[in-house]
């Protein structure tokens, strides 16, 4: 059995280990936030209004869902996301909990689980912690799908196929018009979208890449997360009444957590409303997105294949990868370097997330010293 400093050694010598970052100077550029909306950076603004409108909100949460009689404000989340989607909502104290917890639920007798390859690592602990029978596609090959499913039709009472709506570390995008029509193509699948990294920045309303394309009616189960864009915490399941029902009997997350604090589902309330209205700042990351995606490829020589506000900065080497997040540091940038585990050997990168009240002046200062250093690392 090896021992627990030899693990860490061998973590050290592949540039492999972690460590929790330090806090972060006012004056730091932060592009390794999930803040897509500049929200959170705008709290102060909301808290009048929270403390005006929600000030019976309870700071303290002693409780299980299925245990606490006091429930007023996770009820009234719950059914403004309803109204929102126009299908049953369920909360979850965390996108891992949400996606551990369905996945357990779903991986019921005669059920296949048919995985996009890059699909976010709480899908493959949820698979490995409930036993699931699953099979793995190649990231967005609906070709390769189609011949699973022709292969294993037939042979399962149902077929679950999983994804991502925007993926968390590519910054690209499901085909989700493709996988709606196989969906109809094979009437014992359903399909099963985690949107945490869409929730809040796509759609009219900010409900995702399947509001965008019109497409909420035909997911079975849609996964979002407040800890993103809606500078909150938690997280919550959309589905049918039937399906909402076995998540809260059997998504063992959900019964055996104590429930986020009722001040947190206050917030997420307010935070989600304000979402909804942020049309203009939806339209300026996309255009802010589209100019830095353009930028990296030119300065990287290779299409970034993002067209999201997460954009990959491929060093294909764990140890430049941090040599660039340290440059980067020195002159005032916050971007983490992203490698193994989290990405496939030879995938490592430095990972930008932007947000909707960056500027091009903000970014230019990032894409120079890309720039400048791309020959020396």
């Amino acid at each position: 059995m090896p021992k627990i400093s030899d693990i860490l050694s061998t973590l050290r010598q592949e540039n492999r280990l972690r460590a929790i970052p330090s806090e972060a100077g006012e004056r730091m550029l932060d592009l390794s936030s999930n803040d897509y909306l500049s929200l959170a950076q705008r709290c102060d603004e909301f808290r009048e209004e929270f403390l005006d409108r929600f000030s019976d909100a309870s700071f303290s949460s002693s409780a299980s869902r299925l245990l606490s009689t006091k429930q007023k404000h996770h009820n009234e989340l719950e059914e403004y996301l309803s109204t929102l989607y126009g299908k049953p909502a369920l909360l979850f104290n965390s996108g891992y909990h949400a996606n551990v917890g369905c996945i357990g639920a779903l991986s019921l007798p005669s059920t296949l689980i048919l995985c996009d390859k890059l699909i976010h690592a709480s899908v493959v602990d949820g698979l490995r912690i409930a036993g699931s029978e699953f099979k793995r596609f190649p990231h967005n090959d609906m070709a390769k799908l189609r011949r699973i499913l022709e292969k294993e039709s037939g042979n399962h009472e149902r077929i679950v196929i999983v994804v991502e709506s925007i993926y968390s570390m590519d910054g690209d995008t499901a085909p989700l018009d493709d996988l709606v029509a196989i969906r109809k193509e094979y009437p014992e699948t359903m399909l099963y979208v985690d949107e945490a990294h869409a929730f809040g920045v796509r759609g009219n309303k900010g409900l995702g890449l399947a509001e965008e394309l019109n497409l909420i009616n035909e997911i079975d189960l849609l996964i979002g997360t407040f800890g993103k864009a809606a500078a909150s915490s938690g997280a919550f399941a959309v589905c049918s009444d039937e399906l909402k029902s076995l998540l809260v009997n059997t998504a063992r997350p959900f019964i055996f957590s104590t429930a986020l604090p009722p001040v947190n589902m206050a917030w997420t309330r307010l935070m989600v409303e304000k979402i909804t209205g942020m049309t203009e700042e939806r339209k300026n990351l996309a255009t802010l997105s589209r100019y830095f995606s353009d930028n990296i490829a030119h300065i990287s020589g290779n299409p970034t294949g993002s067209d999201s506000q997460i954009i990959p900065y491929l060093t294909g080497d764990a140890a430049k990868a941090l040599a660039i997040a340290s440059r980067l540091r020195e002159a005032g940038i916050i971007a983490l370097p992203i490698r193994r585990p989290t990405v496939p050997p030879g995938g490592e990168r430095i990972r930008f997330s932007l947000g909707a009240a960056m500027t091009p002046e903000m970014l230019r200062p990032t894409l120079d010293l890309l720039k400048s250093i791309r020959n020396e690392i």
